[in-house]
């Protein structure tokens, strides 16, 4: 079997420092997927790979890199739902896991945020601004994902 990896959608993750420390406990392989070069440690379980700047290019490598040994961090609805399909544990990075019960309402709920925008001319408020305690429940998360992979 083999041993489970994170994929990180890194181009605006903003929690790619909390990743690198959880998988250095854990001896956990990370591949940053990005369109640009990012900076990323210098270390043999960190392994930067950067894709054409094409549209989805990044989220298709990684959808199609994850499988049931994978961890997806993503704030992506679509790329989430891809990645589950292909039997990854998939969080976003406020820890919430996507999962195949939450997919489908998340899908419909960004459908209809897109079409608010759309009649608003883009007058509509984001997500709320990303918070220390979002921080520490994608830790926790991250955490216990990785504990339930190895464990089988």
């Amino acid at each position: 079997m083999s041993a489970p990896v994170i994929l990180v959608d890194a181009d605006a993750c903003p929690v790619k420092d909390e990743i690198y420390r959880v998988a250095w406990r854990h001896e956990v392989a990370v591949k940053v997927v990005s369109n640009s070069r990012l900076r990323v440690p210098e270390h043999p379980l960190i392994e930067r790979i950067t894709v054409s700047d094409g549209f989805d290019a990044a989220d298709d490598w990684i959808a199609e890199a994850a499988d049931a040994k994978s961890i997806v961090v993503t704030a992506d609805i679509l790329l989430a739902d891809r990645a589950l399909k292909a039997g990854a544990t998939v969080l976003g990075p406020n820890g919430k896991p996507f999962t195949a019960a939450s997919i489908g309402p998340a899908i419909a709920t960004r459908a209809i945020m897109a079409d608010l925008r759309a009649g608003m001319d883009g007058r509509v408020g984001g997500p709320p601004p990303f918070s220390k305690a979002d921080r520490s429940q994608f830790l926790q998360a991250l955490d216990a994902a990785l504990v339930r992979l190895k464990r089988g």
